[in-house]
Formats: structure tokens, C-alpha cells, sequence
């Protein structure tokens, strides 16, 4: 599915309920990966999977194979979210006043999350053996 615009909802952190939209941002290429993406007053949360059902040795592979430092050095938080069905991962960082710089960073975070989940599925190649 090709993704034009992500929406950023402001999320109320007691009652976890929307509050309100804060943006709309468009963006490229890595969007189709995010699952949830809301702002609750301190960080914007942002979840990501595989955007497709794995094996049970790519599930342990994924998690391995990830490069969690790309996201950091860019001003990400990363972190694994172990309660999913596939790989998934939350990524946190602070929210920008600015539409059109907030909308940057979700979008360097959009192609940091398919540059490196593309990776992660070329490196898998020919390791089902190693995860077994």
C-alpha cells in the first residue's frame, strides 16, 4: 500500500484516548511500515513492523539483524515491543513546533525504516539454519 500523508493525533496519557489532530505530514517510501504513530505530550511514538507475516526463525532473525544504532544516531529512541504478532519496534523522539521540520523527521525516519528493514531481509538470506 503506498502511503501519501501521515496523520499525528495527540493522545491524552492517562485515559488513552485521541485528544486531537496535531499534523499531517506528507511522506516518501518506509511510511507503509508504521503501524501507530500518535504525540502524548512528552514524545511522538512512532511503531513499526516487517509489514509482513514471518517465519518463526525470522521473528528471533529480525530483532538480531536490526541496526538500532542508524536510528539512534539520527535522534531516535529505539526500542523492541516483544508482544506482537511479527518484529515490531517503537521508536520515540521529540515532537517539533514546526510543520515543515516535523515533517523532515518523520520522513528521515520513514526511509531509515526501509533502507533498514530492506537490509535486515537481505541479510536473512540463506541463515534459516542459523535461527533454527
Amino acid at each position: 500500500m503506498d502511503f501519501s500523508a501521515l496523520v499525528l493525533m495527540e493522545v491524552d496519557k492517562e485515559k488513552k484516548v485521541f485528544k486531537k489532530e496535531i499534523g499531517s505530514y506528507n511522506v516518501n517510501d518506509g511510511a507503509e511500515f508504521i503501524t501507530k504513530m500518535y504525540y502524548d505530550g512528552e514524545k511522538v511514538s512512532v511503531f513499526f513492523d516487517t509489514k509482513i507475516d514471518v517465519e518463526d526463525w525470522q521473528y528471533a532473525a529480525c530483532y538480531d539483524l536490526i541496526n538500532e544504532d542508524i536510528f539512534t544516531k539520527n535522534g531516535f529512541e529505539i526500542s523492541d515491543v516483544d508482544d506482537e504478532f511479527n518484529p515490531t519496534w517503537l521508536v520515540k523522539f521529540d515532537f517539533i513546533e514546526d510543520h515543515d521540520e516535523m515533517g523532515k523527521k518523520i520522513n528521515c525516519l520513514c526511509t531509515l525504516i526501509k533502507n533498514e528493514m530492506n537490509r535486515v531481509f537481505d541479510d536473512m538470506e540463506g541463515k534459516r539454519e542459523e535461527y533454527i
